[in-house]
């Protein structure tokens, strides 16, 4: 099938007319002069266009704990949030940390159709920081995995991290590590500091994170490695992948959008939907990490898309899961943050969160220019439309929505996957109807 898009502003300019066509953008053209000729229009009027969007830390569940979420459930809701592209962490039932477990998910994500599904591999055995996982059969399978973490755990051993870098360096892959010394965060419930001692709550310390940044950096720079960080969310990391940069490091890292909205005032009200690894931090890091992510400082945003059933979030503070559902009101909470504060232009949302996330986890077909020949793998967002977070309204299997009651601002209109529609006027689109 075929569509022209009407008047859209690729990367906020000026509007414009394209044609999608055997899933590339076939013509590009002034708002009003390509004739439709039996394509099917899709109005845009004010709308952004940008490159689909790509997640680097999505949490499917599937396989093993299918009572959050699936790779179906997780999918639909990626397309409702305008992403083409997602990789799937690693933590699931059985772990995936071989070339079977990846390949199964690689396939629940083909058959889905709802964006591109990416798996992560393990970095140990059963993320248990002891044995190095299969990271080159895992690479070599028809998943292709280029990114491997144990998220969700630290890979705390300099040693084990040491071998990981050095490994994933024959197959230009790269560590995705999830800093958390775990030593300095036993029983911890928050971040440490003002509000952790007011509510009596064990404190989650900064450095816990930043130590293992400047570790790993260093260990990087060694082996002449790649490093990506997962959820940064202090000041101080930022300071030292700031300092990393500047000598050249090969490390990129990573926010997500719940780190650069919300606070460590809300543990206050004890509501689990809150409750996050690492947790939500001081009005002073946000405001950090902003500047990074404005700066190039932080390259992308990453969801870490983290679905719980409803006993897990249901419960007393101290016996929730951690996590946060993100998918869905991602690009709402950039646009809120970064954009409407003039912190990010469109080119720049796009950078961080297509372009960017593409490049690091090596997929070709996406993060791409607005050009004709280029896949058709776009997002339409409508960023003066405001809506209040229903938790209830959502497409995940789960209902642990961070943002749930609040008023966000933007909208995705529509989804294209490989030049077919996934989303069309913010809905799903019927497989069968495309």
């Amino acid at each position: 099938m075929s569509f022209v898009l009407r008047n859209v502003r690729p990367l906020g300019g000026a509007e414009v007319d394209i044609r999608i066509s055997a899933g590339r953008i076939s013509a590009i053209e002034l708002s009003g002069t390509i004739a439709t000729d039996g394509a099917i229009e899709v109005l845009g009027a004010g709308m952004v266009l940008l490159p689909g969007l790509v997640d680097l830390h999505t949490h499917l569940r599937e396989p093993g704990r299918e009572d959050a979420e699936t790779v179906e459930t997780g999918t639909r809701a990626a397309a409702l949030g305008g992403f083409t592209a997602v990789h799937a962490m690693a933590n699931t039932d059985p772990v995936a940390d071989t070339a079977g477990v990846v390949e199964q998910v690689w396939r629940l994500g083909r058959a889905s159709g709802w964006c591109d599904v990416r798996p992560v591999g393990a970095v140990t055995l059963g993320l248990a920081g002891s044995q190095l996982a299969e990271l080159g059969a895992m690479a070599d399978s028809p998943a292709a995995v280029r990114v491997f973490s144990d998220d969700g755990k630290c890979v705390w051993d300099a040693v084990i991290m040491r071998r990981a870098l050095e490994y994933v360096k024959a197959f230009d892959g790269v560590i995705a590590q999830h800093a958390q010394e775990p030593r300095l965060t036993e029983g911890a419930q928050m971040n440490e500091g003002a509000m952790s001692a007011l509510l009596g709550l064990t404190g989650w310390p900064a450095v816990a994170e930043e130590a293992i940044i400047a570790r790993d950096v260093l260990l990087t720079e060694h082996v002449r490695s790649r490093l990506h960080v997962c959820h940064v969310s202090t000041a101080g990391s930022v300071e030292i992948i700031r300092w990393a940069k500047s000598r050249g490091i090969d490390v990129t890292a990573e926010v997500t959008p719940h780190h650069l909205l919300l606070t460590d005032d809300l543990v206050a009200t004890y509501d689990p939907r809150y409750k996050v690894n690492p947790p939500l931090r001081t009005a002073a890091d946000v405001e950090a990490l902003r500047d990074g992510l404005a700066d190039g400082t932080i390259d992308a945003v990453a969801t870490d898309h983290a679905p719980h059933p409803i006993e897990d979030k249901d419960c007393e503070w101290a016996d929730a899961s951690p996590g946060m559902l993100g998918l869905e009101d991602a690009l709402a909470v950039v646009n809120t943050t970064m954009v409407e504060s003039g912190r990010l232009d469109w080119a720049g949302v796009a950078a961080r969160m297509s372009v960017a996330p593409a490049g690091i986890g090596r997929l070709s077909e996406h993060g791409r220019p607005i050009a004709v020949g280029e896949p058709a793998n776009l997002v339409i967002f409508d960023p003066s439309a405001s809506y209040v977070v229903d938790p209830n309204a959502g497409a995940s299997r789960s209902r642990n929505n961070p943002y749930a009651g609040r008023e966000l601002t933007g909208r995705v209109r529509a989804t294209f996957l490989h030049g077919d529609p996934t989303v069309l006027d913010g809905e799903l689109v019927a497989r069968s109807n495309v």
